[in-house]
């Protein structure tokens, strides 16, 4: 299947947005929480997918959760401690780019976690995300494929572009070379933790834009079927001119020259 070109990707999302907006009005209106949890390999393209799903909705409703490395304290917390925190309130939506499931993955690969913690890991989250799910959320969760021959041209992307190498980092780095290691500790996850109340689904993104759409439109068949429509506002003419800006204290810096 040839990789989808910009202009029909950009056509093809536009009412995929829409669609997720009146969603969005939905969840707000009937106070319903919303996670949707995105795992997988190293440049498959969590926060391309992210960046599509949040580009029109309201910051202060839809949330990115994209934890950096635990502190000394919260490494003797409770494991899933500092995610429960984020979890969203009434009308909220959270989008976690990595989540609870890094001891399955980068922590068991790299050797972070031990293999009981791992074990116990594996055990307990079918347990808590059943407790999300009773409480209420609509839970998806999902993994983003990607083949090692498209990982390696993401990678060298990331080398020669300056505004992308803040996503690589020496772990990234090793995790090259350990491909097969990760693809093991993926299908021991889902073997333990591909339930009935929080299924995972795979995306293939090895066409990053084509997968984007596959996982949005999955999401939006999945979640309830409803639709809330953006109140009608009216907008009356000004009385009188239109006012220019006046400065007193302070004016506006020199305008940008080329």
């Amino acid at each position: 299947m040839s990789k989808l070109k910009r202009k029909d990707y950009e056509a093809l999302l536009a009412p995929m947005q829409v669609e997720l907006a009146n969603t969005a009005r939905w969840l707000q209106h009937a106070g319903k929480r919303l996670v949707v949890v995105f795992e997988g390999r190293d440049t498959a393209g969590k926060g391309g997918a992210i960046d599509a799903i949040r580009a029109h909705l309201n910051p202060r409703q839809c949330r990115v959760v994209a934890l950096p490395k635990p502190t000394e304290r919260e490494a003797t917390q409770w494991y899933f401690q500092r995610y429960v925190e984020h979890l969203p309130a009434a009308g909220e939506i959270a989008l976690f780019d990595r989540s609870w499931y890094n001891r399955a993955g980068v922590e068991k690969v790299m050797g972070f976690a031990s293999d009981a913690q791992v074990a116990a890991f594996l055990r307990a989250t079918p347990q808590f995300e059943r407790q999300l799910v009773d409480d209420g959320i609509l839970l998806f969760k999902y993994w983003l494929c990607c083949d090692q021959a498209e990982q390696e041209k993401r990678f060298a992307e990331r080398v020669d572009n300056p505004l992308k190498g803040w996503k690589l980092s020496p772990i990234d780095l090793e995790a090259r070379t350990r491909y097969r290691a990760y693809t093991e500790a993926r299908e021991t996850m889902l073997q333990a933790t591909h339930t009935r109340h929080a299924p995972w689904t795979l995306v293939d993104f090895n066409d990053q834009r084509r997968g984007r759409l596959t996982l949005l439109r999955d999401l939006l068949d999945r979640l309830p079927d409803t639709r809330l429509d953006a109140p009608t506002l009216a907008l009356p003419p000004l009385r009188g001119k239109p006012a220019k800006e006046r400065y007193g204290v302070l004016k506006p810096i020199p305008a940008f020259r080329r």
